[in-house]
Parts: structure tokens; C-alpha cells; sequence
């Protein structure tokens, strides 16, 4: 069986929200291997698609161990994590004295990188405003740290990943399109899990034997009808869902007999994360009515702070209808990405950004090197 995984599948004892191993037995899969093998050919940008949990990451780390940059740094980050008042000094670093908190100089992750690979993922929620920095260093190789007018020169390939349609954010004005061209001139796209059936099964013993071991002193086993029901399910959540299902299904079954009983799925159902055009005002009497009829109700009953409640509750829903998309949401919202931010924060439906802790001093190149982790992969 061919077999990726992210460097040490098996540090954690319980399933992360990124997916953690991939198998190419169906012939989608294979393809899919293909594909990434001509890309790892070239040392263009390139742009990575699918849905969360698909395992984009584990793509883009194969991608660089199959490149001519393989055993140089391969660095990761989310940028979705990244705030917007941080981001820019993240990737591009800055001078000592740039800003208050810019104790000493540091250099970004595209300096980080050097000679090797930057990961890029969720690049829908950068601000434009770092998209435009982002294509500059792109077609010139070189960044410019904040509070400096000397550019350092680079040599580092950017590996995009999204999990939502980028011409849709495009359209919107939340992306730019000279940087979604640039991206996609190598462009790879991963199929959801229910695409490529032939890896249902692989996957679901790859993690039966993970958990299994750490679990009980053998490995599980599946039935018959707990394979059949493996099989019918739609797998919203890809290869994180499976995962997160077989783990459950260990700490359940009994002897490590996994049955169909023991398998508890999510009520999720696959759904597009583009924005759709608005429905006709007919088809929404029905729900505003009972919105507003509820709303009402809430007035009546005398619940505090109903406003805010509320509009915690739109924000809310919205960001999760647009996957946890932040320049997405704000489209669908018809307000600013910075405004659904706060928002956010505010309710607690993302964390707020930890203080960052004064800088060190710059690392040396070896230190770079240091930082880009191994990855592991078993081929037959």
C-alpha cells in the first residue's frame, strides 16, 4: 500500500483537524500522485484545492521531498492564523525599531525558507494588502522587511493551499486575480474522500492500527457491516472525519471488534463553499417569518442583549456556512474582513491572538535548516 503521512502520525494520542495520512489505492489517488510528481518537476508556484480534511498539506510536503529543494527548510502556516496587524511582519519580517513591539531584527518566513519550500494554507484569508507584498516577492525573489527600503533577495518556492473557490472570493474583491494567476499556473487538486472510495478502507486499517496499538495490545479489526457502512457513508469531513470515526470506534467496540454499532458519524453533508446568489424573496417568507416571529419572542421573554445575541448568531453561522473562510464570510456578509474578525473574537469563535513575545536575535542558516521538519514517506 502506498502510504504519506505527516512527519510523526503517531506524536498525538487523539485525531487533529488536519488529515494525518493519505493512501493512493483508488485510481483518483493515483492520479492525484501523478500529478504532484509533475509539479514537484518544476519550482513554479503552485496552488493547491480541496476540501478540509482531503490532505493538502501531506501534498505539498511530497511535492517538496519529490523537488530538487528536498532536504532543505519545508515551513507551514496558516494563514488564517495570522492577524492582520501581524501578517505582513510573519512572512516578511522587519527591522529593529519598526514598530513598538519590533525589539530586534527578524526575518520573515520567506527568508526562513531559504532554498526550500513555504506552505501557505488557507491563502484566502490573507489581507490584500500582504497579497500584493506576496506577488511582488513572487516575481522579483526578493522581500523587503518592514521598516526597510533594502530588499533581501530569496530563493523559495510558495506552495498555496484552499479549501474554497478563490474566483468566487475574486469576484467578490477579497482576492487578488494577478496573484490567483500566478498561483495556479501549477495548480493540484485533491478529491474529497467520497471520490476516491478505493481509499476508504486502506485509511480506515492505517488507523485502526495506529489506535489500536496505543489502545489495546493488538490492533482492531472492522466487520462485515461495520466495512459496509464505512463504505456507504458520504464522508463529509474526508480523511480528519474517518479518522476521528475509527478512534471513537476503538474506545467503544469491545475486543477490538469494531461493528457497525460502534461507528458514529457526523450530520454534516458535503456542501460547496462558494458564495450562492441569493434566493428568490418568496423562497424566504417562510424562514425570515419565523425569524422574525422568534426574534419577538426573545423581546417578549425579556432575554438581555438580544441585538448582540443575534448578531452573534449571523456571524457565527456565516463563518462556519463559508468553511471558517474569513475573506468569504465578510463577502457573504457584505462587510469588512476586519469587522468579521473582531466580531469573532469578540464571541469567541476564534481565539485571540497570544501576545508575541519580543524577538530573538536572527538565526543563523543552519537554524533555518533546523527548522524544516522530516518527512516520512513509505513507498513500495
Amino acid at each position: 500500500m502506498r502510504l504519506l503521512t505527516l512527519p510523526n502520525p503517531e506524536s498525538t494520542t487523539a485525531p487533529t483537524e488536519r488529515a494525518k495520512a493519505l493512501v493512493f489505492e483508488d485510481a483518483k489517488s493515483q492520479e492525484l500522485l501523478r500529478r504532484a510528481r509533475q509539479v514537484a518537476a518544476g519550482d513554479a508556484a503552485a496552488l493547491i484545492t480541496g476540501e478540509l480534511g482531503t490532505g493538502k498539506e501531506i501534498i505539498a510536503r511530497h511535492v517538496h521531498e519529490l523537488s530538487a529543494r528536498r532536504g532543505r527548510p519545508f515551513l507551514a502556516v496558516s494563514c488564517a492564523a495570522l492577524s492582520p496587524a501581524l501578517a505582513e511582519s510573519e512572512l516578511f519580517g522587519h527591522e529593529q525599531g519598526a514598530s513598538p513591539r519590533a525589539l530586534a531584527l527578524k526575518r520573515g518566513l520567506l527568508e526562513a525558507a531559504e532554498g526550500g519550500t513555504l506552505y501557505l494554507d488557507e491563502i484566502g484569508d490573507l489581507p490584500l494588502g500582504v497579497q500584493i507584498k506576496l506577488l511582488r516577492a513572487l516575481e522579483e525573489r526578493e522581500v523587503t522587511r518592514l521598516g526597510s527600503r533594502t530588499p533581501v533577495p530569496v530563493d523559495v518556492r510558495i506552495i498555496a493551499a484552499t479549501n474554497v473557490p478563490l474566483e468566487d472570493v475574486v469576484a467578490v474583491g477579497g482576492f487578488r486575480e494577478d496573484l490567483l494567476s500566478r498561483l495556479r499556473s501549477a495548480a493540484i487538486a485533491v478529491p474529497a474522500l467520497r471520490e476516491r472510495p478505493g481509499d476508504i478502507l486502506p485509511l480506515a486499517r492505517y488507523f485502526l492500527g495506529t489506535y489500536g496499538r496505543r489502545l489495546g495490545p493488538a490492533p482492531g479489526v472492522l466487520t462485515s457491516s461495520a466495512v459496509e457502512r464505512l463504505l456507504a457513508h458520504t464522508w463529509p469531513g474526508n480523511i480528519r472525519e474517518l479518522e476521528h470515526v475509527i478512534h471513537q470506534a476503538l474506545l467503544v467496540c469491545r475486543a477490538g471488534r469494531v461493528t457497525r454499532k460502534d461507528l458514529r458519524f457526523t450530520s454534516l453533508r458535503p456542501k460547496a463553499a462558494a458564495l450562492e446568489p441569493s434566493s428568490a424573496p418568496g423562497r424566504l417568507d417562510g424562514p425570515m417569518a419565523t425569524l422574525e416571529n422568534t426574534i419577538a419572542a426573545l423581546f417578549d421573554g425579556n432575554f438581555p442583549n438580544v441585538h448582540e445575541r443575534v448578531e452573534e448568531i449571523v456571524f457565527r453561522t456565516a463563518y462556519r456556512r463559508c468553511e471558517r473562510n474569513l475573506g468569504l464570510t465578510a463577502a457573504l456578509l457584505g462587510v469588512s474582513r476586519d469587522l468579521v474578525r473582531a466580531r469573532l473574537l469578540q464571541s469567541g469563535e476564534i481565539a485571540q491572538p497570544s501576545t508575541p513575545e519580543p524577538p530573538a536575535a536572527p538565526p543563523s542558516a543552519g537554524d533555518a535548516r533546523a527548522a524544516a521538519t522530516a518527512f516520512p514517506i513509505s513507498l513500495p
